[in-house]
């Protein structure tokens, strides 16, 4: 019996370990603020630190919904302030929508984020900073038909091009990528690569296969994260088709970090029962050595009825991976992680 026991309690020690070890660490970035809710934070580094950005006011789709930001200085984050609204004059006020931060190579941090009355009829912003977000230029409307990135960071390729992944919602939900070589002063942008009437899909993120080619993964209605294939530095892609990876139609995020290894920050199907399964209860991190299979390394959370969304990930020049994310529409989270 006393042997039982003692086996019993080892199990138990390390079954619980084993769970305790699934829960990565994070943060939060803010306690207090004047705002009720925030959603949808971006995270970048600059040569002074780095930084977020999220939209926050009183709620979703309300006027008084502006982009704030946030610094992290020598280990601390400051207090958020808020750096654009959606005046359009005395009497027009429209709500901010998804903030996008880049920091360019020896160059201006750039702001992009959506302005409009919902996502259907949004259109593209950008502002600039010369000091990692301590002031920034007037508000610069994007020429019509240019979104910018929509969710997720844009990638800067070799030749110079800010890839920048992106989706509209006017005609159906449908993804396209847009790309500027000079900072965001003129623009180009693919055709659509899905027509919006089969199926649904927005906001993609982009990995770099060992092979030359890049890897999207998207958001879509179809109950999975999907995929898509470039081989051509994202003019054309293959058809959209769906990965393993399930996925209640939120917001994704991925990376290929220096060493090869791929990084995916996501919702899978949450802990309720199969009739109202799909929620934004778990917040996982999951990782890939080929951009197929996945493997779930940890949760950031889980909690049931309760929503973790709308991840960003990048990797800093120390090889760290950071992420942010949504906390229950009330605050933003940073995770500090090394893989």
């Amino acid at each position: 019996m006393h042997r039982m026991k003692v086996f019993l309690l080892g199990f138990c020690l390390i079954f619980s370990l084993s769970i305790c070890a699934q829960k990565l660490p994070s943060e939060f970035i803010f306690t207090k603020a004047p705002f009720a809710s925030s959603h949808a934070s971006t995270i970048e580094e600059t040569p002074k630190g780095l930084v977020s950005a999220f939209f926050a006011g009183s709620d979703e789709g309300n006027k008084d919904v502006g982009i704030w930001l946030i610094r992290n200085i020598q280990g601390r984050w400051t207090p958020p302030i808020q750096v654009a609204d959606g005046v359009q004059n005395k009497k027009v006020q429209y709500p901010c929508w998804n903030p996008v931060l880049f920091q360019m190579p020896q160059g201006e941090l750039l702001l992009f984020y959506k302005v409009g009355p919902k996502p259907s009829q949004w259109w593209g912003m950008l502002k600039r900073s010369k000091d990692a977000g301590l002031t920034w230029s007037a508000a610069e409307k994007l020429p019509h038909g240019i979104l910018g990135p929509v969710k997720n960071k844009p990638l800067l390729l070799a030749d110079g091009t800010l890839l920048c992944p992106s989706s509209s919602e006017d005609l159906g939900n449908r993804l396209h990528f847009e790309m500027t070589k000079d900072g965001g002063k003129t623009w180009k942008k693919t055709k659509v690569l899905n027509d919006g009437k089969r199926f649904s899909a927005i906001q993609p993120s982009v990995i770099f296969l060992k092979d030359g080619r890049m890897k999207l993964l998207c958001r879509s209605d179809t109950g999975f994260i999907m995929e898509a294939y470039s081989s051509d530095q994202a003019n054309t892609w293959t058809p959209l088709q769906k990965t393993n990876l399930k996925n209640p139609n939120s917001g994704s995020d991925a990376i290929t970090l220096k060493s090869g290894l791929h990084v995916l920050v996501h919702n899978p199907l949450g802990n309720r029962p199969k009739e109202t399964e799909g929620e934004r209860e778990i917040l996982a991190v999951s990782t890939s050595k080929d951009g197929t299979h996945w493997t779930k390394v940890g949760e950031l959370e889980n909690t049931p009825l309760k929503e973790f969304s709308y991840p960003a990930i990048i990797q800093t020049r120390d090889g760290r991976i950071h992420i942010t994310y949504t906390w229950k529409r009330e605050k933003i989270k940073h995770a500090d992680l090394k893989f």
